[in-house]
């Protein structure tokens, strides 16, 4: 009988061990959720790596996270298994910090000096603070980039159109009738994105006095022009993945995004640079961009002390960050992006000069996220002339109009 009883006390006790060793651990350790499902995950894990190996008094434990925000509502809503750290996107901090979702990142600055404004590149800064409180703490800027094909450019006697920069819509019409069949001069990745730019790049806005501006003069005369150069055949064909187009030689431009850089240098004989997103005016250029921020979101059951562990983290990171670099992101603290390393990555053109990082234009609007999300869902049929331009922007308008009265998610 002593014996039967034996096995089961002896799992009792294994169990209670088992779940004080879990205790123990999420007190001491930094639970940090991210949405960086792509290769970019590896990178953050090097950099948490590298943190831990620091031996810190907390150490962090990364936590990619698919189908992060609607996690993030359920755990806020229950107040259960808050993550202590998380990353979130730019457009998301307006309406979190309205509903009382972000903790203040005033102990944080505190504690750390250095964690300043004037250590970061200001756009990712200034996104992340609220009627003069800061919320967040920039890991980066992800950018509309365009790619260009070195050898096409020069194949078709092209290269002068990066002289100033500035890549505009008639330079490329010009090359209307001069390109061999199955060649193309750009392609339609991140189209909705170029959009976004344009209107920059026009004097317009997407909100009018705090009201979303979509059925407007200044965004139909974005989608006009790019329209341009797909009525003149210069466009990549509808349906088809112009991105690997452009990776298989047989296109000039590749509009997509500074984290794919590192897929186009994987492309065997591949001979490629970046410039800004082409404009419809040689007078202004704008790369529409987004941010990646520390946020801690609304937890009662985080300590000081591991509030503490997250401030020395960021700082870590403030310093150490060359490692996402890697991961073809424009990083924020302009401590490693002044390094004499940084300048050995492609992006380190879009921090080359103060006028080349005031390009980076990241929307700030509360109602962004449904904005991005309309333009997005028709940009494509927009420009290739498959529906009414009118008649699309007016109901664009109104899926932004009924979101916002909705509340539902956006894009993001």
């Amino acid at each position: 009988m002593k014996k039967k009883l034996a096995m089961p006390l002896v799992l009792v006790f294994l169990a209670v061990a088992v779940l004080s060793g879990c205790s123990g651990e999420d007190k001491n350790t930094i639970t940090f959720w991210t949405p960086l499902t792509g290769e970019d995950g590896a990178y953050m894990n090097q950099l948490v790596k590298d943190y831990n190996a620091t031996e810190p008094e907390f150490k962090v434990k990364h936590i990619v996270t698919a189908d992060m925000y609607t996690k993030m509502s359920t755990v806020l809503n229950t107040g259960k298994g808050v993550p202590d750290l998380a990353i979130i996107h730019a457009d998301r901090v307006p309406n979190y910090v309205k509903q009382g979702l972000l903790e203040e990142m005033t102990t944080v600055l505190a504690a750390h000096p250095e964690i300043k404004e004037e250590n970061y590149l200001p756009q990712a800064w200034s996104t992340g603070t609220v009627d003069g409180t800061q919320y967040t703490v920039p890991l980066d800027i992800h950018s509309n980039v365009m790619y260009y094909n070195k050898d096409l450019l020069a194949k078709y006697g092209a290269e002068s159109f990066l002289d100033d920069n500035v890549v505009t819509i008639d330079e490329m019409l010009s090359l209307q009738g001069k390109l061999e069949e199955g060649h193309y001069v750009v392609n339609d990745a991140l189209l909705g994105w170029v959009i976004l730019a344009q209107i920059q790049n026009l004097g317009g806005d997407i909100q009018e006095n705090g009201k979303p501006a979509v059925n407007t003069p200044v965004m139909k005369q974005a989608f006009e022009e790019i329209k341009k150069v797909a009525d003149a055949g210069l466009m990549t064909p509808f349906g088809e993945d112009g991105f690997l187009m452009f990776q298989s030689g047989n296109v000039l431009f590749s509009t997509d995004g500074t984290w794919s850089s590192t897929a186009h240098a994987s492309v065997e004989g591949l001979n490629f640079g970046a410039t800004n997103i082409y404009s419809v005016t040689p007078e202004k250029y704008t790369n529409r961009a987004s941010s990646h921020l520390f946020a801690m979101l609304t937890n009662k059951e985080r300590s000081d002390e591991k509030e503490a562990g997250i401030g020395n983290f960021l700082e870590f990171i403030r310093q150490n960050s060359l490692e996402w670099a890697k991961a073809g992101q424009i990083v924020a603290s302009r401590e490693v992006i002044e390094s004499p390393e940084y300048k050995d990555y492609m992006q380190s053109f879009f921090t080359s000069s103060e006028e080349q990082i005031e390009s980076l234009y990241i929307y700030t609007y509360e109602h962004y996220p449904y904005i991005q999300e309309a333009i997005d869902q028709n940009a494509a049929d927009l420009v290739r002339g498959q529906v009414d331009m009118d008649e699309t922007l007016a109901k664009m308008q109104k899926q932004v109009e009924d979101k916002i009265a909705q509340g539902s998610s956006g894009a993001q």
